[in-house]
């Protein structure tokens, strides 16, 4: 389902920035979408690190094929299996460190829901091969969240040094700044300056 802030959101933006106000209008029928669930997500994240959509997808679906997508059955899965599936080594530590972090609690899923941003972003940042970018397209893409802004997401520079900068590279600290007036809307925003440099969404 559409997140029910999405409508309030694009109003806000659209009337705070004018590039928005033209993305917006461009792409009316799409929005954020929650998908699967918590585990299956971040495994996903994690199948998709440093490849193509295309590879990614690729590799999902042969663990798919492989296995049950479940913590417990994850865990209990050979490292040999997993290679199989199109894993590299260090990713199958990854998979599995994450299956175990949930199999015996010390990861929390059941209280995301209610934690703020930076604690969720501090608790996925305990498994092996999560880092603050995985952990803010969990927020965005899981748990919706309305104000996330990935600064170290390669398409986010991109699109605001095309549309604020001329195409000039544009820092961290000039992100944070624009993005100010798009507040507490900036993963909506966000998602919509992605969609100026690829209509295709991507799940994650």
């Amino acid at each position: 389902m559409q997140p029910q802030y999405w409508q309030q959101a694009t109003l806000e933006l659209s009337a705070a920035d004018a590039v928005l106000k033209s993305l917006i209008a461009r792409y009316p029928e799409i929005s954020l979408r929650s998908r699967g669930d918590a585990f299956s997500t971040l495994a996903r994240s994690i199948a998709g690190q440093q490849i193509s959509v295309k590879a990614s997808e690729a590799v999902w679906q042969r663990l798919l094929a492989c296995v049950v997508v479940t913590p417990e059955a994850i865990a209990n899965t050979a490292p040999e299996v997993l290679r199989t599936c199109g894993f590299s080594l260090r990713k199958v530590e990854y998979l599995r460190d994450l299956a175990a972090k949930f199999v015996d609690g010390s990861v929390h899923p059941g209280l995301w829901q209610d934690m703020d941003d930076e604690s969720v972003i501090v608790e996925l940042c305990q498994v092996r091969g999560i880092g603050r970018w995985t952990a803010e397209m969990f927020l965005m893409f899981y748990l919706l969240r309305p104000d996330v802004l990935p600064l170290d997401d390669i398409g986010l520079q991109k699109a605001m040094a095309a549309h604020y900068q001329n195409g000039a590279p544009i820092s961290k600290i000039k992100m944070r700044s624009l993005a100010e007036t798009w507040r507490p809307w900036r993963s909506v925003a966000t998602w919509y300056l992605w969609r100026s440099l690829d209509p295709q969404v991507v799940a994650y």
